[in-house]
This record gives C-alpha cells, sequence and structure tokens, in this order.
C-alpha cells in the first residue's frame, strides 16, 4: 500500500519495488536496471529487505516512458526519428528503398545527392554561386596555416550564409537551391594543392585537386565519386541528429550543415578514418600489422578503421570501395596492410574493416594527407543533412526536445555562501 501524500510535516512518499514496477508497467528485476542507469535512485528499507523508491521520481519517469512509447506531438521525446531517406537493415542499406551501393555504383555524387533529395536522378554538376566562393575563400584564407578541414568547411559555411540574403527561406526549392551552391562552394574554399588546378567538372574532380599533390587519373577519380556517393547519407548518425535538431528550431540549411560539421570533427565520427590512414601508414614502415597493432592494444586505444555498431558483417560501403581500389595497382600496399590489419586484429577481436579504413587505403595510395577522409566524409555527408533538415522542415518545430532526468541535489537548498 502506497505511503501518504507528503505535505507539512510528513515525509516524502515511497514505493516499494512490486508498486513501482506497477506504476512503471515493467517487471520488478527492470526497475533495478533503472536505477543501476542512473534513471531512479533507490533506499534500502531499514532493518529488512528490499528498496524503496521515491513516487514523484518514479511518476515522472512513467511519464515520460508513456510519452516516448506513444511519441505524442509536443512532448519532443521520441527516440525514434521517421524518416523516408534510408534504411539500413541486414548488413546492407538503402537510399530511398534502392540500395546504396548499386546507386553510387551507376550514378555519380551529384546525382545520389538528388534522388536523396527528391527521388529523382537530376544530372548536371553543382555550380557555387561568384559570390560565396569569394566570400567563403577570404574568411578561410584568413585562417592559420594548420587550420584542419573541418574547420575550413565551416568557415566557408558561415562565409556562404551570409552571403546569401535568401538563406532564411526554408521552402524546398529555396534549401535545394542552397545546398547546390553550397556543397561545390564548400570543396572551392579548401587550398589547392596543385598550382595548376582549375575548377570545373565534376564535384569529385574539383575537390581532388585540394586533396591530392597527384593528377587525377580516371580510376582514382572514379574511387573518390564513389566514395562520395556512398558516404551521402547514413540513418541518424551523430552529425545528422545534430542537423535535425537544428532544422527542428528552424535553423536555416547552412547553420543546420554547420551544426552537423561541428559533431562530425569528432574521433568517433568523421576524423576517424584520419587515424586509419595513419595505422595503414605505420604498418607499410613496420612491413606487418603485428608490432603495430600490438602497440595500439598495449596504448589502450581502439583500433580504427574496424567494426560498425549497425554491421555485424563488413561495412557495405568498404565492400564496394575495396574491390574499386583492387583494381588500381598504386593502392595494392596500402590494401594489403589493411587487410594485414583486419586479420591481425581478428586473432584478438572479430572486428570488420569499416569505411574509414577503405577510405584511409584511398588517402594513403592516392598522395593525399590524414585529414583527407575527414574532408571527403563531410563534403559528402552535407548532402544528406540538407535531405534530413528538408524532411525536418515538414514536421512540427522543436519536436526534437527531450526532457531531462534530474538526478541532482533535491530542492529546496539554501543559498551557497560566497566561496563554498
Amino acid at each position: 500500500m502506497r505511503d501518504q501524500e507528503p505535505g507539512p510535516g510528513h515525509p516524502e512518499r515511497r514505493l516499494t519495488t512490486k508498486e513501482a514496477a506497477e506504476l512503471l508497467g515493467v517487471k520488478p528485476e527492470t526497475v533495478y536496471a533503472y536505477v543501476s542507469r542512473g534513471q531512479l535512485s533507490s533506499r534500502r528499507v531499514a532493518g529488512g529487505r528490499g528498496s524503496t523508491f521515491d513516487a514523484q521520481e518514479v511518476d515522472r519517469l512513467a511519464r515520460r516512458n508513456r510519452r516516448e512509447s506513444n511519441g505524442s506531438p509536443g512532448t519532443g521525446a521520441e527516440q525514434s526519428v521517421r524518416t523516408r531517406l534510408t534504411l539500413i537493415d541486414q548488413d546492407r542499406y538503402y537510399y530511398r528503398g534502392v540500395d546504396a551501393t548499386e546507386l553510387a555504383a551507376r550514378h555519380s555524387y551529384e546525382e545520389v545527392a538528388e534522388w536523396l533529395w527528391t527521388g529523382r536522378l537530376r544530372t548536371g554538376a553543382f555550380t557555387a554561386p561568384r559570390a560565396s566562393v569569394e566570400a567563403a575563400r577570404r574568411a578561410v584564407d584568413a585562417l592559420p596555416e594548420h587550420t584542419g578541414p573541418t574547420d575550413r568547411l565551416r568557415v566557408a559555411a558561415i562565409a556562404a550564409a551570409v552571403a546569401d540574403p535568401l538563406r532564411f527561406d526554408l521552402s524546398q526549392d529555396a534549401v535545394l537551391g542552397a545546398a547546390r551552391g553550397l556543397i561545390p562552394t564548400l570543396v572551392a574554399a579548401l587550398p589547392p594543392k596543385l598550382p595548376s588546378h582549375r575548377d570545373g567538372g565534376s564535384l569529385a574532380q574539383r575537390l581532388w585537386g585540394r586533396l591530392s599533390w597527384q593528377p587525377a587519373a580516371e580510376a582514382p577519380l572514379h574511387v573518390l565519386d564513389t566514395a562520395l556517393a556512398l558516404l551521402v547519407d547514413h540513418d541518424l548518425a551523430a552529425s545528422t541528429l545534430a542537423v535535425r535538431v537544428a532544422a527542428s528550431a528552424r535553423a536555416h540549411a547552412y547553420a543546420a550543415v554547420t551544426a552537423g560539421l561541428g559533431v562530425i570533427e569528432g574521433p568517433l565520427h568523421g576524423a576517424a578514418s584520419g587515424l586509419a590512414h595513419r595505422l595503414v601508414l605505420e604498418v607499410l614502415d613496420q612491413g606487418s600489422a603485428g608490432p603495430v597493432i600490438a602497440e595500439e592494444l598495449r596504448a589502450g586505444r581502439r583500433i580504427p578503421g574496424l567494426g560498425h555498431r549497425l554491421y555485424t558483417q563488413e561495412d557495405p560501403r568498404a565492400r564496394a570501395l575495396f574491390a574499386l581500389l583492387e583494381e588500381i595497382p598504386e593502392a595494392a600496399p596500402a590494401l594489403a596492410a589493411a587487410r594485414d590489419i583486419v586479420a591481425t586484429t581478428a586473432r584478438h577481436t572479430p572486428l570488420h574493416a569499416n569505411v574509414d579504413l577503405a577510405l584511409a587505403v584511398l588517402t594513403a595510395s592516392c598522395g593525399m594527407e590524414a585529414s583527407a577522409g575527414e574532408t571527403v566524409f563531410a563534403v559528402a555527408r552535407t548532402a544528406g543533412w540538407i535531405a534530413h533538415a528538408l524532411e525536418e522542415y515538414g514536421e512540427r518545430p522543436l519536436r526534437m526536445r527531450p526532457s531531462g532526468l534530474y538526478v541532482g541535489p533535491k530542492p529546496p537548498r539554501p543559498l551557497p555562501r560566497q566561496g563554498s
């Protein structure tokens, strides 16, 4: 039986484990799982067995669980987001129902982006407005020489936004027009590696001159274009979720992309390919993956380029890129190093290659810096972010507002004293 309601002179209302489980609609053992995850606090029964729970805290958790399971409007507590863009299922992934690896094998990055945006294969190159490019280049050129690629892209996106007075128009046509200009502007704002490089052609051709000191041969350029298409979207990755939060608040497309760029820089996201790049080079230098992997494990570091929480086998994006890289003789040493990494690590734990390792092989074998994979990832994913922003603009605003479960000291507390 529940204790009486708290009031003046009464202690807080406590529930038994059985009562808490009934209110939450779960089994008693699940109540203790909530405790272990920090979602509930418990108190041992004095002189007896079992625990009691704050009734108000249980009630708040029960109401939150009901909101999340119902996905009711106005709660801002959806854990799943309805989307028509990307499905990941049984170690394959699909853009609007079409196998993404097959789509990327047959169509350019620009065409795949258009498919994700509109459900149509629109041909034609993306064009960067002159004013946008000039503003972005001035802003990027003012940065310190050691500035990383994602910082350059983020600054370029902000500069491009300032150059677009129509950026606050969130209609589909306006957003897509901005996207077709923003993506090539991001590329054009990066400093070229080859002095003779001229902007023109496909986005992959323009990006190549910003990544490699080597002239673009047909086969490696095709791998880069395919990598861009494969990386356009990957469901609700961390950066994509940030984009949708920004779009939920009705931030314009440039601001939403900037939110994504802020997240992608993390070592567990877009920057992971750079770590894999360095690992591949170290294996090539040592001649074997064994001592390199041993040193990584000894230092307590995870092996980059391996494993993915959404795939039980090899990442389909990696598989597609490895197949193309096998046709490039210059990529053979880096490809062998990558396979050595996978085989050596498998003795410790059965992890498969992911797209970061495939990007590392591409960048390491084509005269690119370690950060090149991060650039490829960010430029490619910008198209997916735009697609998600467009979807979010069609939803009720500010729905991405989860409720916090407060676990701090219970109020009211006295005002703190100076220096305490």
